[in-house]
C-alpha cells in the first residue's frame, strides 16, 4: 500500500513530461523519426540507382571501345 508500482510510476512519468515537455513536442518527435526513416530508405534507393548508373556506364564504355577496335581493325 505504501509504495508505488511500476505501472504507478510509468503514469506519473508521462503526466510530468506532458505538462513540462509538451504535447506539442511527442507528435513533433514522431514526425522527425518519420522524416528520417524517409530519407534513409530514399538514400538507399539512390544508392541503388548510383551502382546500376555505374554499371551501365561501364558497359557503354566496354562497347564503344569495341566498336573503335573494330573501326581499326578494318581499316
Amino acid at each position: 500500500m505504501g509504495s508505488f508500482s511500476i505501472w504507478h510510476w510509468l503514469i506519473v512519468l508521462a503526466v510530468v513530461l506532458l505538462l513540462f515537455g509538451g504535447a506539442g513536442k511527442i507528435p513533433k518527435l514522431m514526425r522527425d523519426m518519420g522524416q528520417g526513416i524517409t530519407a534513409f530508405k530514399r538514400g538507399l534507393k539512390d544508392e541503388n540507382k548510383g551502382e546500376n548508373k555505374d554499371e551501365s556506364q561501364e558497359q557503354a564504355i566496354d562497347s564503344s571501345a569495341r566498336v573503335v577496335e573494330k573501326d581499326k581493325v578494318a581499316s
